[in-house]
C-alpha cells in the first residue's frame, strides 16, 4: 500500500525577489544613499543606455562603476559602501516578522515540518547579504560585482537574468548541499520526485514584475504556488504594464505588506497551511 502512494518531502520552501518585493528598489536607494538626484541620474544616465539597447542589469553596473571613478577619493562606491547601504535598507512593513510566523502556521499543521526561506534577485545580492534579514535565509542569488584589490566596485561579474531565475528554483528544488551552484548538469537533470529535497508542487514564490515572469510560469505548471506584489496604488496597472500571460498569472496580487492581517500575508498563510496539510496527509499514507 506504502509504494502506491505519493512520496513525502517534510519541508517548504518560500523563495522571494527582493527589490519592490521585500524592500523598496534597491537601485533608487543606493542612488540616493549616495547623494545623487535620483530621477536626474535616470533621466540623464540610465534612460540613454537603455534606448542604445543595453540590458537593464548591465546598464545599472556600468553606471554604478563609472560614478564610483568618478568621484574624489574617500567617496568611492566600495564593498563597504553596498555593505553599510544593506545594513539601513529597511524591508517592507511586517517582513521581518513574517518568516517566523510563517513557519509557526505550518508547524502549527506539521509539527516536524521545515519552512525553507529562499532569495533571487537580479539586483545587487551584496545589499541583501548585508540587510536586516539576511539571517532568515538558508541561501541568496543574485547578480554581483567584481572589486578592485582596494576593494572599489568595478564591473558585473555576476548577472541573474530574469529566465535564469528559474535556474535557482530547480537549484533548490533538487537540494544545494552538495553542489555548486554552477552545476549546470546537477540543475537540469531528472530527479525522481522521491529524491527531490522540495517539489515545486510545495513551492511557493513571491515577485513583483517583469522578473519574476518565468519563474510564475514554471510555478503554475509545475503545481506550485506564485504570488504577485505590488507598490500600494499600482495594482489597476500591473497587468497591463507587464503584459502577463495567461501561464503567467498569480493566484493573487496583494499590496506589497506584510503585516498581520494584510492582504499579502493571508495570502501567504494560506499558500503555508494549504502545502502544510498535503504534506499531513501524505505522512499520513505512510503511516508516519
Amino acid at each position: 500500500m506504502t509504494q502506491a502512494t505519493q512520496p513525502v518531502a517534510n519541508r517548504i520552501a518560500i523563495a522571494f525577489d527582493f527589490d519592490e518585493t521585500l524592500v523598496p528598489d534597491s537601485f533608487d536607494g543606493l542612488l540616493n544613499y549616495l547623494g545623487y538626484d535620483v530621477a536626474q541620474f535616470r533621466e540623464e544616465r540610465y534612460e540613454p543606455l537603455k534606448h542604445q539597447g543595453w540590458d537593464g542589469i548591465a546598464a545599472r553596473f556600468h553606471l554604478l562603476a563609472e560614478a564610483s571613478q568618478q568621484r574624489p577619493a574617500g567617496q568611492k562606491i566600495t564593498k563597504e559602501t553596498l555593505t553599510q547601504f544593506g545594513q539601513q535598507h529597511q524591508p517592507f512593513p511586517g517582513v521581518t516578522e513574517m518568516f517566523e510566523q510563517l513557519t509557526q502556521q505550518a508547524q502549527a499543521i506539521v509539527p516536524d515540518i521545515e519552512v525553507e526561506f529562499y532569495l533571487i534577485t537580479s539586483g545587487f545580492v551584496e545589499v541583501a547579504r548585508n540587510s536586516a534579514i539576511a539571517p532568515y535565509f538558508k541561501a541568496m542569488w543574485g547578480c554581483e560585482f567584481h572589486y578592485t584589490p582596494a576593494g572599489e566596485i568595478q564591473c558585473l561579474k555576476r548577472s541573474v537574468t530574469h529566465s535564469e531565475k528559474t535556474r535557482y528554483l530547480n537549484y533548490l528544488s533538487k537540494g544545494m548541499d552538495n553542489h555548486s551552484q554552477d552545476d549546470l548538469l546537477f540543475v537540469y537533470q531528472d530527479v525522481p520526485e522521491e529524491q527531490l529535497h522540495v517539489p515545486f508542487s510545495q513551492v511557493i514564490y513571491v515577485g513583483d514584475g517583469t522578473s519574476d515572469l518565468p519563474c510564475f510560469e514554471l510555478l503554475k505548471q509545475a503545481g506550485g504556488i506564485a504570488l504577485g506584489v505590488y507598490e500600494q496604488g499600482t495594482a489597476a496597472d500591473w497587468n497591463q504594464e507587464y503584459q502577463v500571460s495567461q501561464s503567467q498569472r498569480v493566484i493573487n496580487l496583494a499590496p506589497a505588506d506584510y503585516s498581520e492581517g494584510a492582504e499579502l500575508m493571508q495570502s501567504l498563510t494560506l499558500a503555508v497551511e494549504s502545502i502544510s496539510k498535503k504534506v499531513a496527509l501524505l505522512q499520513l499514507s505512510q503511516g508516519e
